[in-house]
Formats: structure tokens, C-alpha cells, sequence
């Protein structure tokens, strides 16, 4: 189970940036930080909305990597279970007592199949995805050498353009030869449309998981015509999950970032035309960070740079703020425009990542705030778990 974190051994400013009870202008930055009330308001929605579509809600791990926000998202939204996309990675949550794990990847290496097939002797549920046949044989043989039971879901390629496998025949060849393989069962379908997730146009990503909908009912009506059923018809991401709920052929969601959001997922439009971080979703992850120097009049210099962020899908947007503006960054420092002058040096800043997920894997810890304090600080449970 996940371990309790021992605050009494914990020096703040070197192992940790905050302990429970401090006050949140005390914690040291730069830091991720996360607005505890924003974020069980998205957890409960989003799992107030599959239970009300007669949907399971299977939430990504990879984006959060956190077992605290995973039992959070179970005790909360009546998650599932995870998503992870490594072997260790769903380890670390099957370790902290989560009981239904899937690598929604394909596991190709001995050693690594060697462990996913040990996951169900920790008690959870193992899943994996399969797109070739010569994968079949080493997974039954490392779920026989075990005792264990490891489930796989054929993947389709429905727009991504990565892993999976393209047509129905395909697809049902793959399904009957994980049934016929000892240690495995066929489990279902992935179909994951990630290629269109981050489409500003809401017509756009509409369109787009049509096409994945009509290509992943072929291969669904085939397979129970031929008496095999699908537990699982996964997919469906934060951009998405409206389409994938009405399709009458889905029936597992697997949306990370709506629990958290960042500034390349909130600039997306709704079927209003509206942005989903003004209304659908709320901002609940941010970067702390504090204004270092301010010895040039117009511009303030914050502790959070590279090293704090990723800056993949572009720069952080400073929130609640229209008078300054985050517009560069180096390794370890970030540049604000301020025109007016109207920071100090000390003003702390709450940023929105670009991108959470990358973001949050640079990081150890998450402070959880509520009414101006912290209540409680989390590890980043998985991270650097990679394998």
C-alpha cells in the first residue's frame, strides 16, 4: 500500500517544499501546487458525467503519476481503475492499491513482460495492449511461468498514426490468438484517438472520432459475430469524451488532464465555442513561483524555468493576471513582463503549465491547498518510472 509520508523527518526548502498546516505563503517555490477544491469539483464531474452516459471511467495515470490523486479520483469520481502507459509505472499504482492497472501500451521486452506478469500477485488486475502476433507467445509464456492471469486488448490504429493494428481482420486474428493462449484472455479493444485531442474546433475533433467510431464498431460487430465480446472499448480523452460516451460502442473512458488542465488543453472549444478551462473544466494544477529580481523596471525574473516545467505544447500562462505576462525562460529562471512595475521582488505567481503531464514528472512533490493552507503534500508517486 502507499506508504504515509513521515513530515517530522522532512526539512522544508531541502527535502520538501511544504509540510501539512503551513501556510501557503510560506511554501518554498518553485513547486507544483494544487487547488484542492478546483480539483475534487473535476473529479467528482467527470464521474458524476460516466456513471450518468453508463460509462467506467478508467483514469490516466501517466498524467498525474500520483497513487494519492488515483484514490482520490476512485474515492471521489468512482474511477475504475488506471491507465499507465510502463510496466513500472503501473507497479507503483498497483503497489498503492489500486486493483485494475492497464498499460494501454504494448510490452515487448522479456524482462518487462516478466514483471507485468507478477502485477496480479500484488492484487490488482493486469491489462496490456497487443498490436503484433510474435507478442502473444512471450506474454502466455510469462503469465504460465507464473500462475498469473495477464488480459489484453487488441489496439487499433484509429488516427494516431503510432501502435495499433488498422483493419478487422487484424484485429480479430490478434483476439483469437490471445484467447487460444494459456495465461492470457482477451479483454477488448483500445482505441485511444490522441492525434486529434488538442484540435481547437470542436466540428474538428467531432469529425475526426467518427471515423474512429465507425472503424472500431466494424471490428466490435465482427468479434461478437463470431462469439467473442468485448469487455472492455477504451478510449476517449479529456478533448474528446462526449463523442466517445454517445458513440453506443465505447464503454470505458480513459481522460487524464481534465483533472488537473493546462494552458494547451484550456484553449480548446467547446460545442458553444467556448473554452473548456472557462467553464467545463477548472485550472487546478499550478507552478508556484517567485519573483528572484526585479532590477529591470519592466520585467520580473521568477525561479521557474526549464527545469520546472516542460514547455513542449509552448510557455506557462501566469493565472488570474492580464497585467503581466510569462515570456521566456532558461534553465532556471523565467522572464515576466511587467510593464507597469507592478511586482516585487517575493510575489509569488501561480503558473499554468503548458503541459501537465511532462511538467509534473519533473517535480517530487504536490502541495495541496485549500483556504490559504496547505492540507495535505503528495509524492509524484511514479515518477521517473519509466521502464
Amino acid at each position: 500500500m502507499n506508504a504515509p509520508v513521515n513530515f517530522d523527518k522532512m526539512d522544508v526548502g531541502y527535502d520538501i517544499p511544504a509540510v501539512p498546516g503551513m501556510a501557503e505563503k510560506d511554501i518554498q517555490t518553485p513547486c507544483l501546487v494544487l487547488d484542492l477544491d478546483a480539483l475534487e469539483r473535476n473529479i467528482k464531474k467527470m464521474g458524476d458525467y460516466a456513471r450518468a452516459h453508463g460509462m467506467r471511467h478508467r483514469v490516466h495515470g501517466k498524467m498525474h503519476k500520483s497513487v494519492d490523486v488515483a484514490l482520490l479520483q476512485e474515492r471521489l469520481g468512482g474511477s475504475v481503475g488506471v491507465c499507465c502507459q510502463k510496466v513500472s509505472e503501473a507497479e507503483v499504482f498497483a503497489r498503492g492499491g489500486i486493483k485494475d492497472v492497464l498499460v494501454s501500451n504494448q510490452v515487448r521486452d522479456l524482462a518487462k513482460i516478466d514483471r507485468l506478469a507478477r502485477i496480479p500477485k500484488l492484487g490488482a488486475r493486469a491489462i496490456c495492449c497487443v498490436d503484433m502476433g510474435d507478442n502473444v507467445a512471450d506474454l502466455s509464456a510469462a503469465a504460465v511461468r507464473h500462475g498469473t492471469t495477464i488480459e489484453c486488448l487488441v489496439e487499433i490504429d484509429c488516427g494516431a498514426g503510432r501502435c495499433g493494428v488498422k483493419t478487422t481482420p487484424e484485429v480479430v486474428a490478434l483476439a483469437k490468438a490471445i484467447d487460444a493462449a494459456p495465461g492470457l484472455k482477451f479483454a477488448g479493444i483500445q482505441a485511444y484517438q490522441g492525434a486529434m485531442q488538442h484540435m481547437d474546433s470542436y466540428e474538428d475533433r467531432k469529425a475526426k472520432i467518427a471515423l474512429a467510431v465507425a472503424q472500431v464498431k466494424d471490428a466490435v460487430d465482427t468479434l461478437k459475430a463470431d462469439g467473442m465480446v468485448c469487455d472492455i472499448v477504451g478510449g476517449g480523452g479529456t478533448g474528446s469524451y462526449y463523442f466517445e460516451s454517445t458513440s453506443g460502442v465505447y464503454n470505458e473512458l480513459q481522460c487524464g488532464s481534465y483533472a488537473f488542465m493546462d494552458a494547451d488543453y484550456g484553449r480548446i472549444l467547446d460545442k458553444d465555442g467556448k473554452r473548456i478551462d472557462q467553464g467545463e473544466w477548472e485550472n487546478a494544477l499550478f507552478i508556484l513561483t517567485s519573483v528572484m529580481s526585479h532590477a529591470k523596471a519592466d520585467k520580473a525574473i521568477v525561479d521557474a524555468g526549464l527545469k520546472a516545467q516542460s514547455v513542449d505544447s509552448g510557455l506557462p500562462v501566469i493565472y488570474g493576471r492580464t497585467d503581466v505576462k510569462y515570456v521566456k525562460c532558461s534553465d532556471e529562471h523565467g522572464v515576466v513582463e511587467d510593464p507597469q512595475g507592478v511586482l516585487k521582488v517575493n510575489d509569488k505567481l501561480r503558473l499554468v503549465p503548458g503541459h501537465c503531464d511532462p511538467t509534473c514528472n519533473v517535480h517530487d512533490w504536490y502541495v495541496g491547498v485549500r483556504n490559504g493552507k496547505v492540507e495535505v503534500v503528495w509524492p509524484v508517486s511514479a515518477r521517473g518510472k519509466a521502464y
